[in-house]
C-alpha cells in the first residue's frame, strides 16, 4: 500500500490508485501459472467465416430432412427451404428497406419455426440481430429499442400492440415486418408481410458474406451488475462455440442418416442466448427442432408423447417438472439419449430423480456453463467421462481453446491490490471464475466503461463463484453478481429497484432473490416508505406487475424496513439482506 501512496499521493481517489494497480498488474503475466486451468481437449482450428457460411456448409448433406416444426400447428420447413427462404429475406432486407452493413434488426417473437429464417436472413444481409423477450411490457421494450436503435423490427400478432405502444412512447416510427400465425390472417395496416418476403425470389446477385469479426447478434444481459446492456457477439464468437460443441470430446449429436434423425422439443426461449445457440447447433447437426411457442405442462407432455425425443435441452425447473409431475410417463423417454441442462446448476440428486422417473440409467445427463458474454458456453460435460457421484452436478470441463482462473472475489473492504495481484486459487478452493477464449464477447454496445470493468487483464469476470477438482471438473456454487435467476431467466435487481423507487409512496428500495422450490429464485423487495405518504404493499405489487414480465413480479413478497443497508460508497448490501432473510427462515 505504501507503494501506491508514494506514487499517487494521499489526496488521490480510490479509483485512481485502483487504475494504477491495474497498470502494474499488466506486466505480471499469470497465464502460465500452474493454477490457471486449461482445457484438456486439444485446441481446434476456428474457420474464418460467418455464421451462415458455417451452417450452410453442413446442411446441404440433409437438405430434404425436416429442420424445424411448429408443435402448435405442425407447420414444417426442410433444411433446403430454410436456406432458400433465408436468402430471399436477406435480399429484400437490403433492397426493399435499404439496410446497410451493421444496421440493427430486432426480433420480438415467441418460439416459431420461422425464427431461424429470420436469423439467417438477417445475418446473410450483414445486419446485427437484437432479440427482445416477447413477454416484455411496453416499458421494457421501449428501453431496449432506445438503446439498440433498430432500423426494422420483426414481430407477430400478440406482440404487435405492445410494440406499437413502446414505439409511441419513444415517438419513433420503425418499419415492422409481421409474421402471420395463420394463413387466413390479415396483415395489420402499416406492417409488411413476412411470408411475402421469404416466398418471393428477387433477381439480384447473392450477397457477399459478412466478416468473422462483424457483430452478428446483440442479446441483452445485465452482466455482473447494473441494467441490461447489448452484448456484442461477432460471427467468430458464435462459430467458435458451435465448433467447440462439435469437437471430438463434446460431440453429443449423431449425424442424420437414411433411417435416423435426432429430434428435440425446443421450449427454451429463442430470444435467449441458450435457446438461440441450441437453434444454431440443431441446424449444424441436422437435428429436427420442434418449436414450442408457450410452455404449459399438458401441452409439453403431449409433445413428448407425439415425438418421443432423442435429445432434451432444459433449464433445471423443467428437469424438476419432468421428475416430479404425476402425469409424466416413462414411455415419453423411450428414445431419449441425452438430457442437457444449463442456465443454472443441477444437483447430482436432481439428476438421479430424473433417471428414476424415466426408468433408465443409460440416459446421458450432461450440463454446461456459460453466460451471454461467452456465446454462451465455457464448459460442458464431455462424452468420454462417465458420470459418477464424484463428478455429479458438475457443469463439465472447459471447452477447447478455453482457459479459466479461480480468483479471490473483490473484497468488500476495497482490498483491490490483493484481488488483482493475488495468486489464482487451486483445486477445491472457491472463488470467482474468470475466463478467456475465442467465444468471449467483443464488448457491451456503446458502454466502454462497462466493457472495461467486465475484464481483468484480458480475463472476463463471470461474477459466478465456483471451484474445480483435480480432474478439472467445474462446479458453480453461488453468484457474486446479484442477478436473480427465475426459472432460468435473469432478473437484474437494479432494474426492479429503479422501477420501485419511481412509485410515489417509496423513498428507497432494494431487491434480492430468495429461494423458491419450483422457480429457483423469486424477487423480494425491501421498501422504505415516504414519511408523508400512505404506503400499500398491494398497490406496489400491482404497479410492478403492470410494468414487467411475469417472472419479474415480486413473488417473494414485500417487506417494509427503516433503512436499506449500504456500504460507504452507497452500494446496496444485498448480501446482508439475503443473509438476514435466510437466517429468519432457516
Amino acid at each position: 500500500m505504501s507503494l501506491i501512496r508514494g506514487k499517487l499521493g494521499n489526496r488521490r481517489s480510490f479509483s485512481e490508485w485502483k487504475n494504477h494497480v491495474k497498470r502494474l498488474s499488466s506486466s505480471i503475466n499469470q497465464d502460465n501459472h500452474p493454477n490457471v486451468v486449461k482445457s484438456d481437449s486439444k485446441d481446434i482450428v476456428i474457420p474464418d467465416i460467418s455464421l451462415p457460411e458455417l451452417i450452410y456448409s453442413k446442411i446441404g448433406g440433409y437438405s430434404n430432412l425436416i429442420a424445424t416444426e411448429s408443435a402448435k400447428s405442425g407447420k414444417t420447413y426442410t433444411f433446403d427451404q430454410i436456406a432458400i427462404k433465408s436468402r430471399n429475406l436477406s435480399k429484400h432486407l437490403r433492397q426493399k428497406f435499404k439496410l446497410e452493413d451493421g444496421d440493427v434488426i430486432a426480433f420480438l417473437l415467441p418460439n416459431l419455426p420461422e425464427f431461424v429464417i429470420c436469423f439467417l436472413g438477417a445475418l446473410e444481409a450483414r445486419l446485427t440481430v437484437t432479440t427482445m423477450n416477447h413477454m416484455y411490457t411496453a416499458d421494457e421494450i421501449s428501453k431496449q429499442i432506445y438503446d439498440a436503435s433498430p432500423k426494422i423490427i420483426i414481430t407477430q400478432g400478440p406482440q404487435l400492440d405492445t410494440l406499437r405502444t413502446a414505439l409511441n412512447m419513444l415517438k419513433r416510427d420503425v418499419p415492422t415486418i409481421f409474421v402471420k400465425e395463420r394463413q387466413d390472417e390479415s396483415i395489420p395496416q402499416g406492417t409488411i408481410d413476412f411470408f411475402e418476403l421469404i416466398n418471393t425470389p428477387i433477381d439480384v446477385p447473392d450477397l457477399q458474406p459478412g466478416k468473422s469479426m462483424d457483430v452478428a447478434i446483440m442479446p441483452y444481459s445485465s452482466g455482473t451488475t447494473g441494467l441490461p446492456k447489448g452484448v456484442q457477439l461477432c460471427h467468430k464468437n458464435l462459430v467458435t462455440n458451435i465448433i467447440q460443441f462439435c469437437s471430438e470430446d463434446f460431440r453429443h449429436y449423431d449425424q442424420p442418416s437414411e433411417n435416423f434423425q435426432e429430434i428435440s422439443p425446443a421450449v427454451l426461449p429463442f430470444y435467449h442466448i441458450y435457446g438461440m445457440m441450441m437453434n444454431f447447433l440443431f441446424l449444424y447437426n441436422g437435428v429436427r427442432c420442434i418449436a414450442i411457442e408457450k410452455f404449459t405442462p399438458e401441452f409439453y407432455l403431449s409433445v413428448l408423447e407425439k415425438y418421443y425425443p432423442t435429445v432434451i435441452s432444459a433449464a433445471p425447473p423443467l428437469v424438476h417438472f419432468l421428475s416430479a409431475h404425476p402425469a409424466v410417463k416413462k414411455e415419453y423417454f423411450k428414445n431419449l439419449k441425452m438430457l442437457s441442462s444449463g442456465a443454472a446448476p443441477l444437483g447430482f440428486m436432481d439428476e438421479e430423480r430424473f433417471l428414476k422417473k424415466a426408468g433408465r440409467s443409460d440416459i446421458r445427463m450432461v450440463q454446461g456453463y456459460g453466460l451471454t458474454e461467452t456465446s454462451p458456453a465455457i464448459s460442458h460435460s464431455p462424452i468420454n467421462v462417465e458420470r459418477t457421484e464424484k463428478n455429479g452436478g458438475s457443469v463439465g470441463k472447459l471447452l477447447p481453446n478455453t482457459s479459466m482462473k479461480i480468483i479471490n472475489p473483490d473484497d468488500p473492504t476495497g482490498n483491490y491490490l490483493h484481488f488483482v495481484l493475488g495468486t489464482p486459487l487451486g483445486p477445491n478452493q472457491k472463488g470467482e471464475l474468470v475466463v478467456k477464449g475465442p467465444q468471449v464477447m467483443k464488448g457491451y454496445y456503446n458502454k466502454p466503461e462497462e466493457t472495461t470493468n467486465a475484464f481483468l487483464d484480458g480475463w472476463l469476470r463471470t461474477g459466478d463463484i465456483g471451484y474445480y477438482n483435480e480432474d478439472k471438473h467445474i462446479w458453480i456454487s453461488d453468484r457474486l453478481k446479484e442477478l436473480i435467476k427465475v426459472k432460468g431467466f435473469q432478473v437484474p435487481p437494479a432494474e426492479l429497484e429503479e422501477l420501485i423507487r419511481n412509485h410515489p409512496t417509496v423513498d428507497d428500495a432494494a431487491v434480492i432473490g430468495i429461494p423458491h422450490p419450483l422457480h429457483g429464485e423469486v424477487p423480494r423487495a425491501y421498501i422504505v416508505p415516504k414519511k408523508d405518504k400512505n404506503f400499500n404493499s398491494d398497490e406496489l405489487n400491482e404497479y410492478v406487475a403492470e410494468k414487467v414480465a411475469s417472472y419479474k413480479k415480486l413473488a417473494g413478497g414485500i417487506e417494509v424496513v427503516d433503512s436499506i443497508p449500504k456500504n460507504a460508497a452507497g452500494k446496496i448490501l444485498r448480501r446482508k439482506l439475503k443473509e438476514g432473510y435466510l437466517l429468519k427462515n432457516a
